[in-house]
């Protein structure tokens, strides 16, 4: 029964704080949802426990009945088996600390009981997700938590960024949508039916099979998994439909922690590997997968290199990792896919929350360029974000120990050099140079961020922190605590005042102004935000090692007990690869940190002297690899000109010419003529009822 209230504890909490808005005031809504949340973390580890310790069995628990039209017939009701158990701790895990830390970022906010309300929907749309026996109920969740999203990325819709991020990632996912929904048409059409269970145990039986699409003849299983996994690249920010990810840092910090990182993102991931034995049938679909996925690692690392937004370097670190976990499933490792899913939430989460500390204590300055020295200044920060900076690179010793990210990473790169193929080989690479560039541009964060001398008087942010101190009286260290993120700077806000002219990889200015500090005095964060820091750290830490055999083991995947599909052939292919790619991510992460230790510590002007060197392959990669331009040229500029033309042409020239302004041009019209009948004489009045009483008997005789 605990599964129940999970699932509907979020909604409620939900409904109470979003109507109640602020007639309860601030505090009752908080304690509302984030008790709901810790209620259902509380009740979420014992189920993914008992699956851990072999206890339990895969249930379905029922809640309603939906739709029962014709042959279409389905329940709403909840699936929890061990991939349900697993999103379950992600989930209410990060949601409940995310709820709680956002009692500190958001505490000068005034519209908390929205957010707090926006965050237990999301949540419950998530858990929905996850829960879902049949395709309509996950793809209700799937389209609940894009609400959500759109709705706490525009959080600050008074700020029009922010409002256009919140569309961008709306009309994006639409498109990824749309796949996703002509996958469960197809579906549907092939099987009969929308329910998991019974498709995954025909699946297999379709193999071969041809059906009709765009007027030809393709391998069923091909067209309904592609069709399912463009859904999965919406959802999950893979190449091609990942656009809307970094510009969805406009909101507030908390939400990127929570939908960014560690939830929302993954959904595609789940999806994939909840219909493993899907996609398991077509070869075809497989490669794709796993092709796109280790582009997407790639593509994102390289954009990470050269970002100087705090948000943005962690936002494409993380569209790089959801390419990680991809390729793990396109090689069939779809285990590893999950364990690097689940180490990479506690991780991740806690990289997006100690930015938001460091944005908490810089006066909401996100540009890493105006950071420096602050390790002594915030040093729970940044203890908490170096070892979320150490799981993420991969820090460990094979077969001895590591930190969350060796563990998940590492089994992902064996597994896909272990798989044999072509494709896993090119995935292998791919993911070998992406490990390189993660730990140069994680190291490049901290060493920006927490190293060297404080660069905190270029900012305008600081300056005006100092200004508003001096002018009003505040205490010396000028920080109001709003837990706003004032802009999430894009490539026109590294022009602003007091910026360096260079770009990309280039370094800070490093040049004499005093001690750098402007008068400014960063302090540390509350409690209420630092104690989700510090327990993330310890899921980034111990997760790899702790859970390591239960998703990644020898046997026959007790574990998992069918939720997936599990090779164990792949397995021992994983133990049996030669030792160098055991030692190769090791080898990379080290090259990544000399590089930025060099470049960020030890000599400065190297950075920018590579900068120079690669000219406009720098600039090509800085700029995205100029995919927000190629769309808006191809999509975005045609899609407005065309509604200009219905606009002006059909809208104005011809609905609104014939239709309601024309009726009301003749009635208009006709008006004139009619006044002028009303004269105001008798005898006019008097000659028009003679006429009409003329008119009306020569109608009755010639009747």
């Amino acid at each position: 029964m605990s599964i129940y209230l999970i699932v509907f504890l979020p909604l409620l909490a939900s409904i109470l704080a979003g109507f109640a808005n602020k007639s309860l005031g601030f505090v009752v809504p908080k304690v509302l949802t984030t008790g709901a949340l810790f209620i259902a973390c509380g009740l979420s580890w014992p189920i993914f426990i008992s699956f851990l310790t072999g206890s339990a069995e895969a249930s379905v628990f029922p809640v309603l009945k939906w739709v029962a039209s014709g042959t279409m017939t389905f329940d709403w009701a909840l699936r929890v088996d061990t991939l349900t158990a697993v999103m379950l701790v992600v989930i209410t895990s990060v949601s409940a600390l995310v709820h709680l830390y956002s009692w500190g970022y958001m505490s000068e906010e005034p519209d908390q009981p929205r957010f707090f309300a926006y965050l237990s929907l999301f949540t419950f749309a998530m858990l929905m997700l996850v829960t879902a026996d049949n395709l309509v109920q996950m793809f209700f969740g799937w389209e609940g938590v894009g609400l959500a999203s759109y709705l706490l990325i525009g959080f600050w819709f008074r700020k029009p960024s922010a409002g256009a991020a919140a569309i961008k990632a709306f009309v994006v996912n639409r498109v990824g949508d749309l796949g996703f929904m002509l996958g469960i048409f197809g579906t549907y059409l092939v099987f009969g039916t929308v329910s998991i269970p019974e498709i995954l145990h025909a699946a297999p039986s379709m193999a071969g099979s041809t059906i009709g699409f765009l007027g030809h003849r393709f391998d069923t299983m091909t067209v309904l998994c592609l069709l399912l996994f463009v859904g999965a690249m919406g959802k999950s920010a893979q190449l091609g439909l990942h656009t809307w990810l970094p510009d969805a840092m406009e909101g507030p910090t908390p939400v990127s922690a929570l939908i960014h990182a560690a939830t929302m993102v993954t959904a595609g991931v789940f999806m994939v590997c909840r219909l493993s034995p899907m996609f398991e049938q077509s070869e075809t679909a497989m490669h794709v997968v796993a092709v796109i996925g280790a582009c997407t690692c790639f593509f994102a690392a390289t954009i990470g290199c050269t970002q100087w937004d705090i948000k943005r370097v962690i936002a494409y670190s993380t569209c790089s990792q959801l390419g990680y976990m991809f390729f793990a499933a396109g090689s069939g490792a779809f285990g590893a896919a999950m364990f690097h899913l689940f180490t990479h939430a506690f991780f991740k989460a806690l990289l997006f929350l100690c930015a938001g500390s460091v944005i908490h204590a810089m006066h909401h300055e996100q540009d890493m360029r105006f950071y420096g020295g602050l390790r002594k200044k915030i040093p729970i920060t940044f203890w908490t974000m170096t070892a979320g900076t150490l799981a993420i690179t991969g820090v460990g010793i094979a077969g001895v120990i590591g930190f969350a990210g060796f563990y998940s990473k590492d089994a992902i790169l064996e597994a896909a050099f272990g798989s044999g193929s072509q494709v896993g080989t090119f995935a292998f690479w791919m993911g070998i140079f992406a490990a390189l560039m993660t730990s140069f541009y994680s190291w490049r964060l901290v060493f920006l961020t927490f190293f060297g001398k404080p660069r905190w008087n270029q900012s305008e942010h600081v300056q005006h922190a100092v200004h508003d101190a001096h002018g009003h009286g505040h205490d010396d260290h000028a920080h109001d605590a709003h837990g706003h993120d004032d802009h999430a700077h894009d490539a026109a806000h590294d022009d602003h005042a007091h910026a360096p002219a260079d770009l990309g990889m280039r370094g800070p200015d490093y040049g004499d102004h005093g001690d750098g500090t402007g008068g400014y005095h960063p302090h540390e964060s509350p409690l209420v935000m630092l104690l989700p820091l510090l327990i993330l750290s310890v899921g980034a830490i111990a997760a790899g090692f702790v859970f390591n055999h239960a998703f990644v083991s020898e046997g026959e995947g007790e574990f998992w007990k069918g939720a997936l599909v599990f090779h164990e052939h792949l397995i021992h292919a994983m133990h049996g690869v030669p030792m160098w790619v055991k030692w190769a991510p090791f080898t990379v992460m080290a090259i990544g940190f000399v590089t930025a230790w060099y470049g960020y510590i030890k000599n400065t002007a190297f950075p920018k002297a590579v900068a120079d060197q690669l000219g406009p392959v720098h600039t090509f990669v800085y700029r995205k690899w100029m995919f927000d331009e190629l769309y808006n040229t191809i999509f975005v500029k045609p899609a407005f000109w065309l509604g200009g033309v219905f606009w002006k042409v059909l809208d104005i020239g011809v609905i609104d010419r014939f239709g309601p302004d024309g009726a009301a041009a003749v009635v208009a019209k006709g008006s004139t003529y009619a006044q002028k009948v009303q004269s105001g004489y008798l005898y006019s009045y008097a000659l028009v009822m003679l006429l009409g009483l003329v008119g009306a008997i020569s109608w009755v005789i010639a009747g």
